[in-house]
């Protein structure tokens, strides 16, 4: 038997042995700890343990498993909340109250609950890798599908269940391999968290992610299969948006991944998505969410296989035809957890301690995600939203760095803007989106041909803004020409009417597409009709006094989503004042 060498914290060594594979799970300790494999030597075989190793000593048995690290996969996972590992925490509650006692023996999905099954496979039908074979309702938002695993060679179905109310692991249909040998399949499957599930194609990314917040649909937009990184010190807001993006996200299905934060703040995000309501659905938001959740004084080797396991469980309900969004929070705590085992394994540290792989595992991860072509050939997307969570602010630190280099879609969060109740805190000069071209032809085909133009003058106006804050800053703005006068009022309509936005407000808390649309061209044309009445000889003065920027500000709350036909009215409105400025002037 396998015996433990010795313990540091939670890397455990085993000496003399051949018995363990890299990556496989184990069980270590008279407890039975959950572990997995990270080193295999001639002499030394070291785990990393994903529960508390208190009390553990040298000599107690080590079981090797013979399977990797891996997520069971079925019905019962939505409306869950799951540790780093998969276990429920529900469920470990009752068996251990409401601290987790260390070697805790729980099944991940209920092994007792019955669901109502429908079979879409009769005798004699051939299925392959990814084919489904029956459908049972997991909520009443989310349909599960039971698909063959990747890992199954297929065949012909020689037997299928009738339908009926069946668990987790009834069998509800055989089928024969090629090769003669007879498989059965229940409506679960297991799947390796370290390994990516295979697709037939992936597809070009075309769609954004709708999510009804106007500086992330328009200006600094993210697409469906795409990845997206939201850096920010403590206080500027990360949470705060990642939960804004998940109430209102056009995805399907919402993975919370609770990284390392702090246990208090973790309650309340728990708390707070099961008392929200779908505003599409008007059912609770937790029917289409699963919650893993893993706090700070949690081991700390669980806290970097959750990352892991959720994008494993997001990518199960991709292979179904679901649009996932993913909401990590916070990637640096995953990679702080991965410099202490790090450095417990006494590997050469890089740069700030994190291990000298850390930008492969951090690219690994957001590569998971993407809009692909199912094995059983549906659309599926996943989409990684990432939190990051930079010591003092300091975006120029190895976890921020390398997550720009993996992600498309950078939503740097600002300090004063936060300090100055602007949210969402996203910094609109020193954040980027390479998804602009890719979505151009959606937002031009689906909500108006001019959008891309008219947004890329909104841009211009923010820029050149940026430009001149400088002078201002040194000089004032009494020394700026007219026309510069007219340009930072302008952009002050932007920054405060379009991209400051009021998430308690209920016109204000999602905007439709076509309304943020018609918002921007009213700027827009006020500002064409502006420097029009300038060069006819009209004071800047005047063009300000007349009232049409805090019009500008408030139509955010003036016009409801629902009537947008309002904004007619107004650009009628605004060129007869206009009209009359300059007409004023030429007497």
């Amino acid at each position: 038997m396998d015996k433990i060498y010795s313990v540091n914290g939670p890397v455990v060594k085993v000496a003399d042995t051949k018995s363990f594979a890299m990556q496989e799970m184990v069980y270590v300790g008279k407890k039975r700890l959950i572990g997995e494999v990270i080193r295999v030597q001639s002499d030394f075989t070291t785990i990393q343990v994903y529960e508390g190793t208190t009390g553990l000593m040298p000599g107690e048995p080590v079981t090797s498993t013979g399977a990797p690290m891996s997520a069971t996969l079925g019905p019962g996972i939505i409306n869950n909340i799951f540790d780093g590992i998969e276990r429920p925490l529900k469920k470990l509650e009752e068996v251990s109250g409401a601290f987790i006692t260390d070697g805790a023996d729980v099944s991940s999905l209920d092994t007792e609950k019955k669901y109502p099954v429908t079979m879409t496979v009769k005798t004699g039908d051939k299925l392959s890798a990814g084919d489904i074979y029956c459908t049972c309702p997991e909520t009443p938002l989310i349909t599960h599908k039971c698909m063959l695993s990747p890992l199954s060679k297929g065949g012909e179905v020689i037997w299928t269940a009738e339908n009926g109310d069946y668990t987790i692991n009834d069998v509800v249909a055989k089928i024969k391999a090629p090769n003669g040998a007879v498989e059965e399949l229940t409506l679960c499957q297991k799947w390796p968290i370290r390994t990516s599930r295979p697709c037939k194609n992936r597809l070009p990314i075309t769609k954004p992610l709708v999510t009804g917040q106007r500086i992330v649909d328009t200006i600094l937009p993210v697409a469906k299969g795409g990845t997206a990184a939201i850096p920010g010190g403590f206080g500027t807001g990360k949470t705060m948006t990642q939960h804004q993006l998940a109430k209102w996200c056009d995805a399907d299905i919402i993975v919370y991944i609770g990284c390392g934060e702090r246990g208090n703040e973790m309650t309340q995000v728990l708390e707070e998505f099961s008392e929200l309501i779908d505003p599409k659905t008007q059912r609770p938001l937790t029917d289409r969410t699963v919650l893993i959740a893993n706090t700070s004084n949690m081991p700390v080797a669980a806290r970097e296989a959750s990352i892991y396991t959720g994008i494993t469980l997001a990518e199960y309900y991709r292979d179904m035809g679901y649009h996932i969004a993913i909401m990590a929070d916070s990637t640096s705590r995953w990679a702080e957890a991965l410099r202490e085992i790090s450095g417990r394994l006494e590997e050469m540290p890089a740069e700030e301690g994190f291990p000298a792989y850390l930008p492969s595992r951090i690219s690994e991860f957001y590569e998971r995600a993407g809009y692909v072509e199912t094995l059983g050939g549906k659309e599926g997307s996943v989409t990684i939203i990432g939190a990051v969570s930079p010591q003092g602010s300091d975006f120029s630190e190895p976890v921020t760095q390398n997550t720009k280099r993996f992600v498309r879609c950078f939503w740097a969060l600002d300090k004063s803007l936060a300090y100055a109740r602007h949210y969402p805190a996203i910094n609109w000069n020193t954040s980027y989106s390479e998804y602009t071209e890719d979505l151009a032809d959606y937002y031009n085909k689906n909500v108006n041909e001019n959008f891309m133009k008219v947004r890329q003058e909104i841009s211009n106006i923010l820029v050149e803004e940026n430009t001149l804050m400088e002078i201002v800053k040194l000089m004032g703005t009494d020394v700026l020409p007219d026309d510069q006068k007219l340009l930072i009022e302008t952009a002050r309509a932007v920054r405060v009417g379009f991209l400051q936005q009021n998430a308690y407000h209920k016109d204000d808390t999602y905007v439709p597409l076509d309304k943020q649309y018609r918002m921007m061209k009213l700027i827009t044309d006020f500002y064409v009709l502006a420097k029009k009445a300038l060069s006819q000889g009209v004071n800047v003065d005047k063009i300000i006094g007349c009232g049409w920027i805090e019009k500008l500000i408030k139509v955010k709350y003036d016009i409801p989503n629902d009537k947008i036909e309002l904004f007619d009215e107004y650009e009628k409105n605004m060129k007869a004042d206009m009209e009359a400025l300059t007409g004023g002037a030429g007497a």
